[in-house]
């Protein structure tokens, strides 16, 4: 009989983070320590450092309130950090993009410079080619994805998920902020400040 495989750091993270989604509280460390290894199997010692690393990579929200200090986390959450990461990426596109530009206009005003020759020539002729076949290639395989049903499918389902998904956590927002009133007697616009909600946060309309 094969011994049974533990969980490793990643599987931890994912549930720990499921953890939070499905309770949608706030938890101090030791209420994790104690819940976290009976209904997600993660060792209370190891529940810190999942922890600690979620922190880090902007996956659950941290907070030290008065004397304690809690945790939580909602799938709009996840969410934003994965569309900040799009951003931060387009960004760093951009940017490859400018460099590449640069190099270009340098090889560009090198091959000026030099003289002309057949082999070169031809090998130029050559590249041309090649690249014009390579961005036919690349528009055929984008005409064709946006066309499959599956992917047309998904993207409907997802969109379909994140409308319902904007209205539930925007009630759960009014829930929390209703429960950190009543449990710790803040003011709603502090408790904004805090956590860093819009003063004109309500319903969107979608």
């Amino acid at each position: 009989m094969s011994k049974k495989r533990g969980l490793s750091f990643e599987e931890k993270r994912q549930r720990l983070q499921q953890l939070f989604f499905e309770k949608k509280d706030f938890f101090q460390l030791k209420e994790l320590e104690k819940i976290a290894p009976k209904e997600k199997g993660i060792t209370s010692m190891s529940v810190k450092e999942v922890l600690q690393s979620l922190v880090d990579d902007n996956l659950v929200d941290t907070e030290k309130i008065g004397t304690s200090v809690y945790f939580w986390s909602y799938p709009s959450k996840a969410m934003h950090t994965r569309k900040r990461k799009i951003e931060d990426l387009t960004v760093a596109i951009a940017d490859y993009e400018q460099k590449v530009a640069s190099a270009e206009k340098k090889i560009k005003q090198a091959s000026m410079e030099r003289k002309d020759t057949d082999e070169r020539d031809k090998l130029l002729q050559t590249l041309a080619e090649k690249e014009k076949e390579c961005r036919e290639m690349e528009q055929d395989l984008q005409r064709y994805k946006e066309c499959d049903p599956e992917v047309l499918e998904g993207l409907k389902n997802e969109t379909n998920m994140a409308k319902e998904a904007v209205s539930r956590w925007t009630d759960n927002i009014f829930s929390v902020k209703y429960w950190c009133k009543s449990k710790f007697s803040i003011e709603e616009k502090e408790i904004d400040k805090v956590f860093g909600i819009p003063e004109d946060f309500d319903y969107v309309d979608l």
